[in-house]
């Protein structure tokens, strides 16, 4: 038996004397989902679901706990002395092993095998082992015994599994197999302009920091018809993409995102597509409302700034806030997306960032996010603007504005930060924060950033910098008059009431 194996199976813990705090928060479901009467824990499952946990009944524990009759939960029985820790922790623990580790361990019992037939176990030995190359087969551990016998692997005889329940691996699948509930589309409260003024972006949306979707503007773009599957895999033979932490070419990443079906799929997120791929960057131009772009006077010192992104339905990018306190805009070209914002002095319920903004915690996955926190916005007195980008559309998002993105469909996008005078102070700011080492992304010279920048800044806008302070004073100034005197006229305010 492997040593990894004898070291885990002879873990002796004494009963914990305080709950383990948990990544998920999983509701307690029933298998029924689809029939449940309470809009808040019915799910549709996909039609194609094809799960590696298909062939593994996993119930949620609320079928042991309220079912007829109260059996014993394979879970706990096939775990031994493991049985005390949570099932996170203990998929934790199984991550540190390598691949004849695990599968040694799946030998132990039919709860061991459950476990460490986790697919997102097999998803991180695929990608640490092989990195991009490797050629997606039905789960992650098929692709990764395929890809390390160089043939497709064989069907495993059948291993019956029943009376097993857990809610945080029924919740893994649920959120890889449920479909997006219409009720999570049905709120669409951004404002929509089409034919808008560089003026008016400016004094409507840019300078007060509110986010748009912006219509028509990129209608000219030839990737609108040009970047159809056939176009991207001939122009692009040969190149491989950013894709999580590995690099891919595109064909290999068409086979995977045709084929996988997981909780949080790989996003295509590549920063140098245009350099690799030069027609790619021929293919579009910036809309005239995000042309004035100060990190450009860096050159090629400027930090990451546009990105090709690919992914198919349910990929997409958890809440997070734009880097070095840029703003940014996000062109559809193929399919359409799902978009939540929240203003900046509001933190999406779930989500907890550091004191010093440097991480931030969040739910497991962007479908988990929606079953568990979604529904407690609807009462909050700022909600968050919410939308569907469909293909030739722009979303103007704002510094400093939480986000999150899901794929509705397979979608392909262009998306780019930038600085504008309205930001310029922002990201000066940003930049030179104690922890700019930390915080600062996208570049190989964090702490000197600012100073380049700035300095590039005085010397090609002589005075800038000066004039965009003291407007930013006057305006702070006359904001701090005008809360002072409504105030005092304002007698729930507890001060004065000036009557003339």
């Amino acid at each position: 038996m492997p040593r990894g194996f004898l070291a885990l199976t002879k873990l002796k813990l004494d009963k914990p004397k305080m709950k383990i705090k948990k990544k998920r928060k999983p509701k307690t479901l029933q298998t029924s989902i689809e029939q449940d009467q309470d809009s808040n824990f019915a799910f549709n499952l996909k039609q194609t679901s094809s799960s590696s946990l298909t062939h593994l009944p996993i119930q949620p524990l609320g079928n042991l706990l309220l079912g007829p009759n109260c059996r014993t939960n394979l879970r706990d029985t096939g775990l031994g002395n493991l049985y005390r820790l949570p099932d996170d922790l203990l998929l934790d623990i199984l991550s540190l092993l390598g691949a004849t580790d695990l599968a040694g361990f799946s030998t132990a019992s039919k709860s061991a095998y459950v476990f460490s037939s986790h697919d997102p176990l097999w998803r991180s030995l695929v990608l640490s082992n092989f990195d991009g190359q490797f050629s997606f087969i039905q789960s992650w551990k098929c692709t990764y015994i395929s890809s390390l016998t160089g043939k497709p692997p064989s069907m495993p005889k059948s291993l019956k599994i029943a009376n097993f329940y857990s809610d945080y691996l029924f919740q893994s699948y649920l959120c890889t197999n449920m479909e997006f509930k219409s009720e999570w589309l049905k709120r669409d409260d951004i404002q929509r302009r089409r034919g808008l003024s560089v003026e008016e972006f400016i004094s409507c949306f840019e300078e007060p920091n509110k986010p748009v979707l912006l219509e028509g503007c990129i209608d000219t773009w030839p990737a609108i018809k040009k970047w159809t599957r056939g176009y991207l895999l001939e122009t692009c033979s040969g190149t491989e993409f950013a894709v999580g932490p590995v690099k891919m070419p595109l064909e290999k990443y068409f086979q995977y995102s045709d084929s996988v079906q997981e909780e949080r799929p790989l996003y295509l997120f590549d920063p140098k597509f245009a350099d690799k791929v030069t027609q790619l960057g021929s293919d579009f131009d910036v809309p005239v409302y995000f042309r004035e772009d100060l990190f450009s006077v860096l050159g090629k010192e400027r930090p990451d700034y546009r990105w090709i992104i690919m992914g198919p339905a349910g990929s997409g990018s958890s809440f997070h806030v734009d880097p070095n306190s840029t703003s940014a805009w996000n062109a559809v070209i193929k399919g359409s997306k799902k978009w939540i914002l929240f203003p900046p002095e509001v933190v999406p319920p779930g989500v907890h960032p550091s004191p010093d903004g440097a991480e931030v915690a969040c739910p497991v996955s962007i479908m988990e996010w929606f079953m568990n926190f979604y529904g407690s916005c609807r009462d909050w007195e700022k909600r968050p603007v919410e939308c569907v980008c469909k293909a030739g559309e722009v979303i103007f998002v704002p510094n400093g504005w939480w986000h999150l993105v899901i794929n509705l469909e397979e979608s392909i996008a262009i998306t780019q930060n930038y600085v504008s005078r309205r930001n310029l102070l922002n990201v000066l700011d940003f930049l030179k924060k104690p922890n700019a080492s930390v915080l600062v992304s996208g570049t190989n010279d964090r702490i000197n950033l600012h100073d380049k920048f700035k300095n590039a800044i005085d010397a090609k806008y002589p005075g800038l910098i000066n004039q965009l302070k003291l407007k930013a004073e006057e305006k702070a100034a006359k904001q701090k008059k005008m809360t002072f005197w409504e105030s005092a006229a304002d007698s729930n305010s507890g001060g004065f009431k000036f009557s003339l």
